[in-house]
């Protein structure tokens, strides 16, 4: 019953995490409608998605994937990929409540699946982003302060990395339900995970003694 309860626990938390960066994408997607070159407004206004998460404790992959070394992998990966599918449903419900095909500026989600020609790319621009969250998400964990949310988040998207989370609203949002959104997904997921973890596992090396 207890690991029961931690799982569903879990789930919740990641279904308003998901809801969280889908606000976010929601933002974005608002301010690059009216104009394009409002990305850059749109990308810090983005950061509202993190700054729930971790205000609120929430589940969020990306930010969760980086202390995976910490617990035990096998069963901590359970959890991520709970977290996974929670974060997707909370990036369904908010498509549903605020359908925003109207608002996606031409290629948005073409350019994405254009990358499945090669899926490395993909994973890189996932390895990125997953660097950038796990140095937002530690430093709200060990400073207590969101300055890591307010200038990852901007970089992120400004330097065109993938988030896996934001990209399931996207798809969510234009209403692009296919197997080849799904590989998207799995790959950025991947690179999410290497690059959440690339700081974690060379802080292990480089400042534990041996």
């Amino acid at each position: 019953m207890a690991g029961y309860q931690h799982y569903l626990k879990c789930f919740l938390r990641a279904i308003l995490a998901g809801v969280a960066i889908a606000i976010g994408g929601c933002v974005l997607l608002g301010t690059m409608s009216i104009d394009p070159q409002l990305k850059w407004v749109g990308a810090i206004l983005f950061s509202i998605g993190l700054f729930i998460v971790f205000t609120f404790g929430l589940d969020l992959y990306t930010g969760k994937v980086g202390y995976m070394f910490d617990n035990k992998p096998w069963t901590y990966g359970i959890d991520l990929i709970i977290m996974l599918i929670g974060n997707f449903v909370g990036t369904l419900i908010i498509a549903f409540c605020m359908p925003m095909s109207e608002q996606f500026v031409p290629g948005f989600i073409d350019a994405r699946l254009d990358m499945l020609d090669t899926p490395w790319v993909i994973v890189m621009k996932g390895f990125v982003c997953g660097i950038l969250m796990f140095v937002a998400t530690d430093v709200y964990k060990k400073k207590q302060s969101y300055l890591g949310a307010f200038i990852c988040v901007p970089v992120f998207i400004l330097a065109g990395s993938e988030h896996s989370i934001a990209d399931m609203f996207y798809f969510c949002a234009s209403g692009t339900f296919t197997f080849e959104a799904f590989i998207f997904i799995i790959l950025v997921a991947i690179g999410n995970a290497i690059g959440g973890v690339l700081i974690p596992v060379f802080q292990k090396y480089m400042y534990e003694e041996s």
